[in-house]
């Protein structure tokens, strides 16, 4: 019988790599696709003053579904489909650290965290300009009295109303260039690694601690599949938490040009309290569970897919 707890990790030098990244750019396609109307809500939510706009999550779904249609929530999503190139750069830089802090400090917490961490800071460096483009895109429709740039609308020749093309990313863009320059398209670069890079470092080493306890309480038979796709949104749940106040500021600097971290995170406390700090808080888990879930299901899923074949036999889960 396979000793409880003992839930193997499937190292970087154990995968054929050829696999894993052909089927890993689906996973992130898949995952981002998913949850983006999630992301798109909580972006209007944080950005808004008080309740202006929607009074939470479900309200905002309702709304944004009723006056954009489904459409509505997939603002932006075209562009930020970009942000598959961080995913696999995120991957691949947390399991090559992964594997060069294995050689300092055999705790897989330590491994966990500085792995994350670093997977984060490339990540976000790839990310930021996308997501600078697409949350601008994402709060046109309802939110657009809330951001600094507005889409022109197109008139479709075949059609009898106006109706936005995907010209508005480049609309959006040349704006952004044209008020901003270069330097535009990383605002809240900082933001989002405050944000981001504890988030991340935190994930990993909550996720591997909740898929340790689990496997202490259920039966020896249990698949660590099942363990793991519990933990994730454990993890998430509990990383977001801590790292929401963060990510309203982030939201805000992005979004209405801010150029102050401390400033606007001052101004939030000024304007909306401590209440202000868990503004979209709520669609950002509800966010974070499915796409944990996805995640390490897919995630582990594609490790183990990805096996080196001389590995297969020698593997039970």
């Amino acid at each position: 019988m396979q000793q409880k707890g003992a839930i193997q990790i499937i190292e970087w030098e154990d995968l054929d790599k050829r696999k894993f990244y052909s089927l890993g750019v689906f996973m992130t396609l898949t995952t981002r696709a998913t949850v983006y109307p999630a992301s798109l809500i909580r972006t209007r939510l944080q950005v808004q003053k008080g309740k202006a706009l929607y009074s939470g999550t479900f309200d905002a779904f309702c709304k944004i579904l009723r006056a954009e249609g489904v459409q509505g929530l997939y603002r932006g999503f075209l562009v930020n489909t970009f942000t598959l190139v961080s995913g696999q750069a995120y991957i691949t830089t947390y399991e090559l650290v992964r594997k060069y802090v294995s050689q300092y400090s055999p705790s897989n917490t330590v491994k966990s965290v500085v792995a994350g961490g670093a997977a984060s800071l490339v990540a976000q460096t790839i990310t930021v300009p996308i997501d600078v483009v697409s949350q601008q895109l994402m709060m046109q429709g309802q939110g657009e009295h809330l951001t600094r740039f507005k889409a022109k609308p197109k008139m479709m020749l075949a059609a009898t109303k106006r109706r936005l093309t995907f010209g508005q990313t480049r609309d959006i863009t040349v704006q952004i260039f044209a008020a901003d320059g270069f330097r535009g398209f990383y605002r809240g670069y900082v933001a989002s690694l405050l944000t981001y890079i504890p988030n991340s470092a935190l994930w990993w080493p909550f996720y591997h601690f909740y898929a340790e306890q689990l496997s202490l309480l259920a039966p020896s038979e249990c698949p660590h599949l099942i363990l793991q796709a519990l933990a994730g949104p454990m993890a998430a749940a509990t990383a977001s938490t801590i790292t929401n106040p963060m990510d309203v500021v982030r939201a805000r600097v992005q979004v209405e040009g801010r150029s102050s971290v401390i400033e606007t995170f001052r101004q939030l406390l000024a304007e909306e309290g401590v209440r202000g700090l868990t503004k979209g808080l709520s669609a950002r888990i509800i966010s974070s569970l499915p796409t944990s879930v996805l995640i390490v299901v897919g995630y582990e899923t594609l490790k183990r897919l990805s096996l080196r074949a001389d590995l297969i036999e020698s593997r039970h889960w």
